[in-house]
């Protein structure tokens, strides 16, 4: 059996188990591991300029690629720096393997310098997490920890190495070495049966398409699935993409926050729903009472906890989405072909005919710009392979309101943990695992002005994308829901900029800010000049190899649709009463077309 250090093991077990692009920051006690990186040279790695930024960055390469990112950092901070990154991942059902160093096993318990439990801290947060204290137990946790990554409901894990571990020599033989199988759930043949006899028993059934779909690698058979029945899919919001935007039975997202009007009134007109990889997610469902009134629910789900989690369906199975949609495709196409499967044309017909239908406005003119209109341009300019990447606030749901996806990971968003500062280092992952593809992410300022440092990392590294910051110097979101409180307090980022006049209290320079990291910038005050400004930012990236952001102005205040209940969602501006007020919409507006607030 070959001898070797633990640290060489590691590095072949990561080529063996596929995982080969790391970001982190190597400190003493990691040194060990990046030494064995070197030497090997397999494994690519992105140095960031904070743990955070890397983890986010991990989470973002995962989502974006389906296989599992690595974050790596030293003892101590390092590890605490990466937990905002392990909440983000596992809250969304990411895999993303983080790798510490640490003290030496015989100065643990003795406050030594930066020994901190990492494994206590970081269990709430992983699905499994452990620090190795004999280097014999080095192959097996890895094995372990990449098969847990991948079983159930996927997330992520933390190995925490002491560097006497990392340096310590073991028998070990990579070509032994083989990945352990994950365990998934899959629904029987009498499990299907019963999905598809309550799905075929409404008159108006409808597929509520979440992320899981997407984790599972099963958009296409969703379709497919879709397809066959003639039914309407909404997906969830990390369920976008699972069918494009514009094919004809994608009847719009359902929600108090990201969500579509017509998306909302096929739900709510709809008798059985079908949700597959989804958790019913507050965001998603608003009121249960609204949500659930009138309609049979089937919960299909990987983790059997999840389901009656929120709500008691009238059916709940537990399965991996890819496993239960191909059961249910053959059960249904057996019946298709025996003529079982009823006509659902037109009620088909009717949640496309909705897509045309109550538009919200986007088609502004403002100065300052009104963030409807930035949306508008963005449809028009990036396009259908563009891959979206956005985390939280008045950005993010008015985006999702309004701009347009076209395929599975192609709307990468941190859903549930939102966590500010996201979106930048989490576009570079997606840069790493998309190479070569048209990469936008979207921010409002505060999002931006977290973890700004790690612009430097894609002009170092040449990481193009276009960032989007839509700027009105306050804290949108938040600023909005102090509404029922009749206060505006502590949510204004604006200032005098004694060194940028031009900003005009707008505050920090996001131009000067990214120009200074390495990067390219372009400001828009005029909505006429936005999508000349969108143009240049394709260019520039696309000539530079950097992250280029374009800074847009917009008014300071804008209240963006939402509520508490699917049928009480608030207006805060003009709908659109012709075509020409919403240009972009993915079925232009018919002539004639009633608009309700």
């Amino acid at each position: 059996m070959p001898k070797m250090r633990a640290v060489d093991a590691i590095v072949l077990i990561l080529e063996k188990e596929g995982s080969t692009e790391a970001f982190g920051l190597p400190g003493a006690a990691i040194n060990p591991l990046y030494s064995a990186m070197k030497q090997h040279g397999g494994i690519r790695h992105t140095l960031h300029r904070h743990v955070e930024g890397a983890s986010h960055a991990a989470d973002g390469y995962s989502r974006a690629s389906g296989k599992i990112g690595l974050c790596l950092g030293t003892s101590g901070p390092a590890g605490t720096d990466m937990i905002t990154g392990l909440y983000a991942a596992i809250a969304d059902s990411i895999p993303m393997l983080c790798i510490t160093g640490q003290a030496p096993t015989h100065v643990l318990h003795k406050e030594d310098f930066q020994a901190v439990d990492i494994e206590s801290i970081a269990k709430p947060v992983t699905k499994y997490a452990s620090t190795v204290l004999e280097p014999g137990l080095v192959p097996g946790t890895f094995a372990k920890a990449f098969q847990i990554m991948r079983s159930g409901r996927p997330g992520p894990a933390l190995i925490d190495l002491p560097i006497n571990v990392q340096m310590a020599e073991i028998d070990f033989d990579i070509d032994a070495y083989e990945p352990l199988a994950p365990t998934k759930p899959k629904a029987t043949r009498g499990q299907a049966e019963k999905i598809v006899d309550l799905l075929l028993s409404g008159k108006r059934p409808i597929i509520v398409a979440g992320g899981g779909v997407i984790n599972a690698n099963a958009s296409d058979r969703l379709v497919q699935l879709a397809e066959e029945l003639n039914i309407p899919v909404s997906p969830t919001l990390m369920g976008w993409g699972v069918i494009p935007d514009d094919h004809r039975l994608q009847s719009g997202m359902v929600g108090i926050q990201t969500h579509t009007k017509y998306g909302n009134e096929s739900f709510l007109a709809s008798d059985v729903v079908l949700g597959i990889g989804n958790r019913w997610a507050n965001r998603h469902t608003g009121g249960l009472e609204t949500y659930r009134a009138g309609r049979k629910f089937i919960h299909v789900d990987i983790e059997p906890t999840q389901i009656g989690r929120v709500f008691a369906p009238d059916l709940g199975i537990t399965s991996d989405a890819a496993a239960a949609l191909d059961s249910i495709l053959e059960i249904v196409r057996e019946r298709k072909s025996a003529g079982l499967i009823p006509d659902y044309s037109q009620w088909a017909g009717q949640c496309t005919a909705r897509k045309g239908t109550n538009h919200r406005k986007t088609n502004f003119d403002n100065i300052p710009i009104k963030p409807q209109r930035v949306y508008q341009e963005m449809n028009a300019v990036f396009g259908a392979d563009t891959t979206y990447v956005s985390t939280i606030g008045l950005s993010q749901i008015a985006g999702a309101q309004m701009l347009h996806v076209y395929g599975p990971r192609k709307w990468i968003n941190a859903g549930q943990a939102g966590p500010l500062g996201w979106t930048g280092p989490a576009a570079l992952g997606v840069v790493r695992g998309k190479p070569g593809e048209k990469v936008v992410a979207l921010s409002g300022d505060y999002d931006f002005q977290f973890m700004i440092e790690e612009l430097a990392v894609g002009a170092q590294f040449k990481l193009p994308y276009v960032h989007v910051v839509v700027n009105n110097s306050y804290l949108g979101l938040i600023r909005q829901s102090q509404r029922p409180f009749e206060m505006d307090y502590h949510v204004s980022l604006g200032f005098d900029n004694i060194n940028s006049p031009e900003t005009d209290g707008y505050g920090v320079d996001h131009v000067k800010v990214a120009e200074g990291l390495g990067c390219k910038a372009v400001r828009v005050n005029d909505p006429a000049k936005l999508a000349e400004g969108f143009a240049e930012a394709n260019c520039l990236a696309d000539e530079h190899q950097v992250p280029v952001v374009v800074e847009v102005i917009l008014e300071k205040v804008t209240n963006i649709s939402m509520g508490a209940q699917l049928d009480a969602v608030n207006e805060f501006e003009d709908l659109a009463l012709e075509i020409g007020d919403a240009p972009t919409a993915l079925v232009p507006m018919k002539s004639g077309a009633g608009v309700s607030a």
